[in-house]
């Protein structure tokens, strides 16, 4: 790609009301990016027998209509899975089968199945490790010497604001990076320490791209080639995928996830299975356990902090776990993109997304992202 494409993508108008459907269907010809083959041998999912959408659901004590909830934050993609078979699938405006879709921080809980392949296969010790032993250019910066378990835990105690509706947040100085103003590399290694880490479980995108040099510096490869050969290839992915590049060629580990709905599916069944897809065991049961399961007190609904804002949601290791005692948990991406797993119903659900109000205000009314897990709690509630 050229620096003409990283030019054009840095300017999309992001969280300013602006519609974005059309550009989240093709980011992969709007920024530099690397390409994933499907797999030589691509796993389709059976189809089962088809369940229709309920009418409407219920969120802070008033129906909400399915119909125009779908339509206000434009839904681009709906799949369902139940015990792997698709039970509902559709797509809208410029969504489709074969559409690789951005997944924003989706992306992450990618990252989460990486390491702990890594971690499994011993190159990476320990996540009690420093992550700053493996990754050199981080000594001296917010992540040194801070343990690999807290920064999977968003809780690093780097110094960052993730409050997309205001202009000045550090989230918003990313899109310079991205046109090439600098290196995602070299705005990690500057981020400034803040307090002690493990202490407070604060949404950080730069601790998923600190994760994302950690998986180059101990594979020794490329983010993508090695998701190719421990993801791709053993998930049996149908289309080929994508993920964004800076002007170094390093990932956007944060969220550059360019994948079909049914292929992100895959991440959900996963972890659904605790590691296993069909016969292979991919991932240890223990890191999906400990991946999807809020530890300490600070990770809990109710404790964590995003952009400043307290979500009642709780966070484990790259993956979003909502409240109550169903064992749910979530990829959730900006523009609500979502794979929402209830395992107590087998469910699989993967809802792609471009809210165009998302990001507008800090507000519930215009990110709709605890309305959006009530609706996907609805249509599990279908299967039963």
């Amino acid at each position: 790609m050229s620096d003409t494409s990283s030019a054009q993508g840095s300017d999309l108008g992001l969280y300013t009301g602006v519609p974005q459907h059309e550009n989240f269907q093709r980011m992969m010809d709007l920024f530099p990016s690397r390409k994933m083959e499907a797999a030589e041998n691509p796993v389709e999912w059976p189809d089962g027998p088809v369940i229709k959408l309920p009418e409407s659901f219920t969120f802070e004590g008033v129906s909400r209509s399915v119909a125009a909830f779908m339509n206000e934050t434009d839904t681009s993609a709906l799949l369902v899975l139940h015990k792997g078979e698709v039970r509902f699938e559709d797509y809208y405006l410029t969504g489709g089968r074969d559409v690789a879709w951005i997944s924003w921080s989706m992306a992450k809980s990618f990252i989460s199945a990486l390491v702990g392949i890594a971690v499994n296969e011993g190159l990476i010790q320990s996540v009690d490790d420093p992550i700053s032993n493996y990754v050199p250019r981080l000594t001296g910066s917010a992540y040194d010497g801070v343990p690999i378990r807290h920064v999977l835990a968003m809780s690093s105690g780097a110094r960052w604001s993730e409050d997309y509706s205001d202009p000045d947040a550090d989230v918003h100085k990313l899109s310079a990076v991205m046109a090439g103003a600098s290196t995602l590399d070299d705005f990690v290694a500057d981020m400034q320490h803040e307090r002690a880490p493990g202490s407070l479980c604060q949404y950080n995108s730069a601790d998923t791209q600190a994760l994302g040099m950690l998986l180059a510096c101990a594979t020794g490869r490329d983010i993508a080639q090695y998701m190719q050969q421990k993801l791709c290839v053993p998930l049996g992915m149908t289309r080929s995928s994508y993920w964004l590049l800076d002007i170094a060629g390093r990932e956007l580990a944060l969220g550059g996830l360019c994948m079909t709905a049914r292929d992100f599916a895959k991440i959900g069944e996963l972890f659904r299975n605790n590691g296993r897809f069909g016969d292979h065991q991919i991932l240890p049961a223990e890191w999906v356990t400990s991946s999807i399961t809020p530890t300490g007190e600070h990770q809990q609904a109710g404790n964590v902090i995003v952009g400043g804002h307290v979500l009642p949601l709780g966070y484990g290791d790259q993956w979003w776990v909502p409240a109550g005692d169903r064992g749910e948990f979530s990829a959730i991406g900006v523009y609500n993109q979502f794979v929402f797993v209830d395992p107590s119903r087998d469910a699989v659900i993967v809802k792609l997304s471009a809210n165009r109000a998302y990001g507008t205000s800090p507000e519930e009314a215009a990110n709709r992202e605890m309305e959006t897990v009530e609706f996907l709690r609805a249509v599990a509630a279908q299967l039963d």
